[in-house]
Formats: C-alpha cells, sequence, structure tokens
C-alpha cells in the first residue's frame, strides 16, 4: 500500500493535469470454466497508474501486467490484465459475488471502471423437470413442460424431435415458451415422435429423458350405400365401412353395425302365403322364449336371495342405518410444524375396470379415461367386488384376507402398526396411534348407497426396496393404504410426519408411490435432515454397570414409538428430554463422547474418547435403533447419583449436549413422556365423530363461501387466513373450494383444533351468514 501511495505521488511526465483518467477499455462480467484462470483487461487515458481492486481489496502489483503508451495527442496511456483463478473464486463463493474494478490516476484525480463479476460456471445433471410421454387426438394442442437443470450461466433449451432440432421459426404450428414448454398448436400425425429437451450452457449439454408423443386418430364411419334392391325376403341392405378416417396409432374403432337391413314392400317384392313349415317355426320360437323367461325369473329370485345373506355380513344395523355413536379419543401430540399432509385428486371421471387391478402386458387393452388420483386407483361405476368383515372380527383375520388378494403387494408390517374401518358417505378418520399417520375420508366422499372396509399400514423400511439416488435420504415412514379401486367422489387426504428442517432452500422434497408394477414414481416435488436423540438407562441396577444408550432416529412419531417398545422390553427408562439436531448431507460423521463424570464414584469403560455412527447409517434412512451405548461402573453399589454430560456433534456441522443428573434408582422425571407415547388411541372413527366441525355448520359455511363475491369475501380470502393460499389453484379446481379448505383443516387440527379460531376467521369475512359459526366447544 505505502508502495502505491509513493508511486500515485510521482505522476509520469507529460500528463495533461486539466483531465481525468478516462476508460477505454473497462472490465467485463466473466464466468470461470472448469479451472482455467480469466483474464480482465483495463486500459484508460490519461493514466500514470492503474490498479484492480477485488471484493474491496487491492491486488499485489506484481500480479499486473503493464503497458505504457500515448496516444495521437501525447497523452499517457496505461493498459493493465490480471488473470483470476477459480480458487480465488471460492475464497468467497456463498457469502458474495466475486468482483473486480479497475482504479486509475491522473494528476487531476481518480477514476474508477464499471464492476466485472466473476462467476464459476456450471450445469447441474438432473433436469427440474422432464417432459412426459402422451397421447393427444388429432388437432388435439400437446404441451411439453421442460424446467433445465440449474446452471450458471442459465441454460439455453432447444427441443428435438427424433434427434431433429425443432425449428420454431420454420414450422408456425408449434412454439416453445419463456418457460421452455414446447407447444404445439394442433397436433398433426406427423408430430408422433420422440421429443429430447436438451439444456446447454458455456460448461456442458444435458439431454432429459425422451417423450413419446403418440398422435391418434378416431374412427369415423364413411356415408352410407345406397340401398340394394328389394330381394325375394321383402328385406333391403346398406352398408359403411370404418374409413373416414379410418383408426390410426391405437384409435378407437367406429362404434355401431357396418350394416344396416330393413323390410321393403316394393313390386319387385315377391310375396307367399305361410305354409304349415312357417306356423310350426313361429310356434318354436314362442315356446324357447317363455322357457327363456321362466329361466331368468328363477336366477333373479336366487340372486335376491343371496343378496339379503351377504348384506347382513357388510356391517351391522348401526352402520347401516347411519347411527353412529361419538367416539372420545386422548389428545396426541400439538401441531407438528412437519406434517406432511398430500391432498390427491379423485374427483374426476372414472371408468369401468374389470379383472386384475394391475392391467396383463400380454396383449392389446383399450384406452381408460384414468383419474389423477395419488392414492387410491379408480374403479369404476359397473361392479364392484367389496370384501367386509364383521365388526367383531379380529386383526389377523383381516391381514390374512388382505394377504391373499391380488391388489396387495407387500404385506402389512403387523397389526400392531395397521388399522383398518369400515366406512360409508359420511366419511371418518383412520389413525395408527403414536405414529402420526391418518387418512381422513371427507364427508360424500365414499358414494352414498356403498359401505368400504379401507385400511392404513405402516411398513418397515428394510422390508420396502425403496430406491434411492446419490445424497437421497428417507425423511418419513413408509405408508400404504387401500383396498386399490374404490370408487371416491371427492380426495381423501393422508398426513404423516416428515424430519426435513422447514426450508425450502435447503431441500428438495419429493412425494413417491408405488405402482402396481412395483416401480416408484413421484407423485410431488416441493422444492438436511433432523434427527433426533434419545437417552435411555435401565430403570434398575443390580450390578457395578449401567449402560447409557444414546438413539439417533428421525425426529417423527413412528421412530419414537419404535424405540420406546424397545426399550420396554429391554427395561431401560428415559433419562433426558429428546433433543434435536440438524444432520447435514455433508458426509461427515455422527460423534458422541462422555465427560465431566466423576471419578471417585464412576468409572467410563469406554477406551476411546469417541464413539461414530457413519453417515451412511444415518443418511440412508433405512437403518433402525442406530445408538452408541456409554458404559459406566460403579465404585461402591450404594452409589446412586450420576451427574455427566454427554455431547453429540456431526463433524464440521451443528451439536447438541446432554447434562445428565439424576438418581438412578429413584428419578422418573421423564416417565411420563414415554407413558405418553405409549398411549393407545381409537384408530378408527366413523361419522361425526370424527370431525370437529358440526356437519351442519359445515354445510352452512360452504354454502356461504363457495358462490365468489365482488368484495373477496368467499373462500379464497378464508384460504388466506388459515395459511392455505397456497393451494389456491386446486381449491379452485374442486366442485367445492371451500369444502376442501375445511377438510385440509380437520386434517392439521384434529383432534386439538381450537374451533373459536376458525370461527373467528369465517366472522372476518364479513358475509351475511359469518354469524352463523359463533358456536363453543361445549356446544360441540
Amino acid at each position: 500500500g505505502a508502495q502505491q501511495s509513493a508511486t500515485v505521488a510521482n505522476p509520469v511526465p507529460g500528463a495533461n493535469p486539466d483531465l481525468l483518467p478516462h476508460f477505454l477499455v473497462e472490465p467485463e462480467d466473466v464466468y470461470i470454466v472448469k479451472n482455467k484462470p480469466v483474464l480482465l483487461v483495463c486500459k484508460a487515458v490519461p493514466a500514470t497508474q492503474i490498479f484492480f481492486k477485488c471484493n474491496g481489496e487491492w491486488v499485489r502489483q506484481v500480479d499486473h501486467v503493464i503497458e505504457r503508451s500515448t496516444d495521437g495527442s501525447g497523452l499517457p496511456t496505461m493498459e493493465v490484465r490480471i488473470n483470476v483463478s477459480r480458487q480465488q473464486v471460492e475464497k468467497v463463493f456463498g457469502l458474495e459475488e466475486y468482483w473486480c474494478q479497475c482504479v486509475a490516476w491522473s494528476s487531476s484525480g481518480t477514476t474508477k471502471s464499471q464492476k466485472a463479476y466473476i462467476r464459476i460456471a456450471y450445469l447441474r445433471k438432473n433436469f427440474e423437470q422432464e417432459p412426459l410421454a402422451k397421447e393427444v387426438s388429432l388437432e388435439q394442442g400437446i404441451v411439453l413442460p421442460c424446467r433445465p437443470p440449474e446452471g450458471i450461466p442459465p441454460a439455453e433449451v432447444e427441443w428435438l424431435r427424433n434427434e431433429d432440432l425443432v425449428d420454431p421459426s420454420l414450422d408456425p404450428n408449434v412454439y416453445i415458451t419463456r418457460e421452455h414448454s414446447l407447444v404445439v398448436r394442433q397436433a398433426r400425425l406427423a408430430d408422433t415422435a420422440n421429443y429430447t429437451c436438451v439444456a446447454k450452457n458455456i460448461v456442458a449439454r444435458r439431454r432429459s429423458a425422451s417423450a413419446a408423443v403418440i398422435v391418434y386418430v378416431d374412427g369415423s364411419w364413411s356415408p352410407w350405400s345406397k340401398w340394394s334392391a328389394c330381394g325375394l325376403d321383402c328385406t333391403h341392405w346398406r352398408s359403411r365401412e370404418c374409413s373416414d378416417p379410418a383408426p390410426r396409432n391405437g384409435g378407437e374403432e367406429c362404434q355401431g353395425a357396418d350394416l344396416d337391413t330393413r323390410n321393403c314392400t316394393t313390386d319387385l317384392c315377391v310375396h307367399t302365403a305361410s305354409g304349415p313349415e312357417d306356423v310350426a317355426l313361429y310356434v318354436g320360437l314362442i315356446a324357447v322364449a317363455v322357457c327363456l323367461v321362466l329361466l331368468l325369473l328363477v336366477l333373479i329370485l336366487v340372486y335376491c336371495r343371496k343378496k339379503e345373506g351377504l348384506d347382513s355380513d357388510v356391517a351391522d344395523s348401526s352402520i347401516l342405518t347411519s347411527g353412529f355413536q361419538p367416539v372420545s379419543i386422548k389428545p396426541s401430540k400439538a401441531d407438528n410444524p412437519h406434517l406432511l399432509t398430500i391432498q390427491p385428486d379423485l374427483s374426476t371421471t372414472t371408468t369401468t375396470y374389470q379383472g386384475s387391478l394391475c392391467p396383463r402386458q400380454d396383449g392389446p387393452s383399450p384406452k381408460f379415461q384414468l383419474t389423477n388420483g395419488h392414492l387410491l386407483s379408480p374403479l369404476g361405476g359397473g361392479r364392484h367386488t367389496l370384501h367386509h368383515s364383521s365388526p367383531t372380527s379380529e386383526a389377523e383375520e383381516f391381514v390374512s384376507r388382505l394377504s391373499t388378494q391380488n391388489y396387495f403387494r407387500s404385506l402389512p408390517r403387523g397389526t400392531s402398526n395397521m388399522t383398518y374401518g369400515t366406512f360409508n358417505f359420511l366419511g371418518g378418520r383412520l389413525m395408527i396411534p403414536n405414529t402420526g399417520i391418518s387418512l381422513l375420508i371427507p364427508p360424500d366422499a365414499i358414494p352414498r348407497g356403498k359401505i368400504y372396509e379401507i385400511y392404513l399400514t405402516l411398513h418397515k423400511p428394510e422390508d420396502v426396496r425403496l430406491p434411492l439416488a446419490g445424497c437421497q435420504t428417507l425423511l418419513s415412514p413408509i405408508v400404504s393404504c387401500g383396498p386399490p379401486g374404490v370408487l371416491l367422489t371427492r380426495p381423501v387426504i393422508l398426513a404423516m410426519d416428515h424430519c426435513g428442517e422447514p426450508s425450502p432452500d435447503s431441500w428438495s422434497l419429493r412425494l413417491k408411490k408405488q405402482s402396481c408394477e412395483g416401480s416408484w414414481e413421484d407423485v410431488l416435488h416441493l422444492g438436511e435432515e433432523a434427527p433426533s436423540h434419545l437417552l435411555f438407562a435401565p430403570v434398575a441396577c443390580t450390578s457395578l454397570e449401567y449402560n447409557i444408550r444414546v438413539y439417533c432416529l428421525h425426529d417423527t412419531h413412528d421412530a419414537l414409538k419404535e424405540v420406546v417398545q424397545l426399550e420396554k422390553q429391554l427395561g431401560g427408562q428415559l433419562i433426558q428430554e429428546p433433543r434435536v439436531l440438524h444432520f447435514k448431507d455433508s458426509y461427515h460423521n455422527l460423534r458422541l463422547s462422555i465427560h465431566d463424570v466423576p471419578s471417585s464414584l464412576w468409572q467410563s469403560k469406554l477406551l476411546v474418547s469417541y464413539q461414530e455412527i457413519p453417515f451412511y447409517h444415518i443418511w440412508n434412512g433405512t437403518q433402525q435403533y442406530l445408538h452408541c451405548t456409554f458404559t459406566l461402573e460403579r465404585v461402591s453399589p450404594s452409589t446412586s447419583d450420576l451427574a455427566c454430560k454427554l455431547w453429540v456433534w456431526q463433524v464440521e456441522g451443528d451439536g447438541q449436549s446432554f447434562n445428565i443428573n439424576f438418581n438412578i434408582t429413584k428419578d422418573t422425571r421423564f416417565a411420563e413422556l414415554l407413558a405418553l407415547e405409549s398411549e393407545g388411541g381409537v384408530p378408527a372413527l366413523v361419522g361425526p365423530s370424527a370431525f370437529k366441525i358440526p356437519f351442519l355448520i359445515r354445510q352452512k359455511i360452504i354454502s356461504s363461501l363457495d358462490p365468489p363475491c365482488n368484495r373477496g369475501a368467499d373462500w379464497r380470502t378464508l384460504a388466506q387466513k388459515l395459511h392455505l393460499d397456497s393451494h389456491l389453484s386446486f381449491f379452485a379446481s374442486k366442485p367445492s373450494p371451500t369444502a376442501m379448505i375445511l377438510n385440509l383443516w380437520e386434517a392439521r387440527h384434529f383432534p386439538n383444533g381450537n374451533l373459536s379460531q376458525l370461527a373467528a376467521a369465517v366472522a372476518g369475512l364479513g358475509q351475511p351468514d359469518a354469524g352463523l359459526f359463533t358456536v363453543s366447544e361445549a356446544e360441540c
């Protein structure tokens, strides 16, 4: 710095004292590709000195390459160059962008150039959204979405059709949106092809998975031909062909007959009198018809008697007459910020589907208009085969019955982690106690007149082959519900915990489902992990050794339930409240150590300074009961007080500490937590007892807020007040948006939801009927 100041104080002779430096060349924004350094150049006149300043710090003089000259008027000119490496930029990566600028001096003063930003160029491998295969009819519009991978500079997108570049300037029927989606205004047969989205920048070129687009043509009849001449049997005919157009690329065949016959009474028709043979024929036909009618009546009578016997086994009379009784349940934990609710769309049109629920691959199949449901596969309104049990049947019988059905692909993990119930149009709720997993069936989701037996199962991660790629990790329990194939008129809501940190910038969350073929597919894409730690020790200690077990588990109800059940079998007791530690995707292990053990009372039998749980054992999310054991030995059998510290931390990450101070024979301060976790609940609630909002009040709110209101006092404002406005487009697609909002409120706030807060939100809308929801908890 002192050398630079001395240099500035001695200008070069010949400089014009009346002119400030003027930049002929300024540094420009540039990208570093791989490890190749970049060159920055500055040129100014008149200038006695030029130096670069990067991120507020002067670049050393020895790093400058300087060239001096004079312009045509004799003014001194300087050109300065520096190299910037990837290592220099990475030192400040994540804090702020790396920038450089030039500062030029003359005898009249200084001038600063514009800032040039130096960025490390990259292009990630995975597309944020890839095009999907689809089948469209002729002249229908096609939209193929594509969201390229994240990159610097942002990737440019182009489309390939059968490996040929799609050029919208040559085809006015095609254009690419600003969001990079490929749009075909009207599908043509020539548009049947494999489409690939290509993203590229200065670093790399990425290709998406190809999407097969099939443009099909449904068959249509040609005009009828002329009637034929009248035949001897007093009939004539005409024909047509399925050729205008003919079906192509899997399009539907023409419906109807290709031949039409009628009676004719022209002079060309020869009439003959009926002989004895005709009379005998007519008598025989009449006799056959009478026999068929009698047989049909017998079959109907037998069917009705069997149907009466079946109905008695479906459900007891209280269910059939909708005579549900309220059932009280014990409160569970308070609202969990990690609760994940899913709103599957099961309200679209369904079709009749007979036979196996998984389509066969050994022959052509008809074209089905499937629903967009994410939870239960649709079954048409034609024929339903439902298996029911009496209200007194055992869970084991239900499990064995399900395991024999062709739609149940994997056995449940056990009756203790499974629940089921029989439901009708009044709806209800299924819950697996102490797991945070529930299934809400809104009113009228099941068609009136139908009764379904629905199950909800929690699976062990090690029993389900869930493919995890790269740095993916399992954050939630694996749940199945069914049976598949039931007809639902409204979406049901599946709720379960996950242990991801509630920050969209840190996670890319994906909800997956397993298809009938066994493959896993993305249902929902939302955008580090938070394991909790538990300390257990023996309830009674008769030996000199005393074990402290530190468990590392997902911060979800089901994981805590598993550990509590295990420790009950081992005779352990909780000695500290659970703590949450944010475990990051940094490939660093988790370390645990014990400190400050009073040597006069206890001795640690640990031979190393700390224990470790490998990173991948935690990150894959499928290993149960991960823990470390610290074994202490009492100096005397009379020793009962234990005071020490336990440290748990991720290398170069977050950590937690436990201050243990308790009496191993008397202290039961944390037994209440285990008792709370072990409390059971009513697994199935049917009818009004499953909902916080009374049915009549719910209907009044729906009829009041569903119609649009010019003052904005409708369901949209209610969604904003309940912090559900991120789902407005989903609500708007439903016949009753208000019903969907109330269903989500029920799923999130049962059984401890505050009806007074909901009443205040409804009353604040200013609707004339807003006062209809001024009820108290006692009235409900």
